[in-house]
């Protein structure tokens, strides 16, 4: 991009953030930040500035991109950025449907054009452009979200024009996600204790109604071992409280997403907090 070009600024550059961050080059200048300098100081030798605070980060950027842990860190980094009114806010990181709606109010209060912009996809389709993002936010910015997102995924489904629903539809979503997470996971650790070859599980499914490219790459991830992180077991607890939460709110109860907590909660006091989530088949 020219120096004419609008700024994007992208606070975050974890496993979904540093891809964002170069992604957005094709349609913006992009500077990036993150809390712990070394993970965003690579992204300076591809074009990118990296700046010192977020709020040097943020300064005359048209557009400032979440991708943080959670709703405390958004908050708590959105206000030492303090972006100047009228800035876009596109919000990508995954918090509960109360602190989206929180984090919309303090939006208002600052002048900032909010949007409720959380992803489906992990590291790979980041790294591909390939996110799809559910959006929730008004119209007269939209052209410049649209920007955004086309930049970083393959599809761009509008859930509403208030915030708050594209985060509801990203933990009916994930409920989803960890379900069929666990379902490998039993019925590979099932096999096993049976005394049944696991890796007939994948043979058996491989080519039939069950098979699909997600049960096969968390097969493989369980029964090899390969756990390089796409989405930790850390935020799948993280996740999973935020849905029980809002389906309790809601009046309902999430029989599976409840099991598949304590599931991901017992991988973790294993040591596999930092693993991929298929690591739930170590949930012994």
């Amino acid at each position: 991009m020219t120096e004419q070009s609008p700024i994007a600024t992208v606070l975050g550059t974890g496993i979904i953030g540093a891809p964002v961050a170069r992604n957005l080059r094709t349609a913006f200048t992009v500077r990036a930040w993150n809390r712990t300098p070394a993970a965003a100081e690579p992204l300076a030798a591809e074009g990118i500035e990296v700046a010192r605070t977020a709020a040097e980060a943020v300064a005359g950027a048209h557009v400032v991109v979440t991708v943080l842990t959670d709703a405390a860190a958004v908050r708590e980094v959105m206000e030492s950025a303090a972006p100047a009114p009228g800035t876009v806010w596109i919000q990508l990181s995954t918090v509960g449907d109360a602190d989206t709606a929180e984090l919309a109010g303090f939006a208002a209060e600052r002048g900032l054009v909010f949007y409720d912009a959380p992803v489906q996809g992990t590291k790979q389709p980041a790294e591909l452009g390939r996110l799809v993002v559910l959006a929730a936010g008004p119209e007269r910015e939209r052209q410049t979200a649209t920007a955004v997102f086309d930049a970083i995924g393959s599809r761009t489904l509008w859930v509403a024009a208030e915030p708050g629903a594209a985060t509801r539809l990203k933990l009916a979503l994930n409920s989803l996600v960890f379900a069929l997470t666990h379902g490998i996971a039993e019925s590979l650790s099932l096999a096993e204790a049976l005394g049944v070859d696991p890796n007939l599980v994948v043979e058996a499914v491989t080519g039939g109604p069950l098979d699909s490219g997600f049960f096969q790459a968390k097969a493989r991830a369980a029964l090899t071992g390969e756990l390089a992180v796409a989405f930790s077991i850390d935020n799948a607890v993280k996740d999973s409280r935020l849905i029980t939460a809002a389906a309790e709110r809601a009046g309902i109860t999430v029989d599976v997403t409840a099991a598949g907590l304590g599931r991901f909660q017992r991988a973790a006091r294993a040591g596999h907090g930092a693993a991929d989530m298929a690591a739930s088949y170590l949930a012994r």
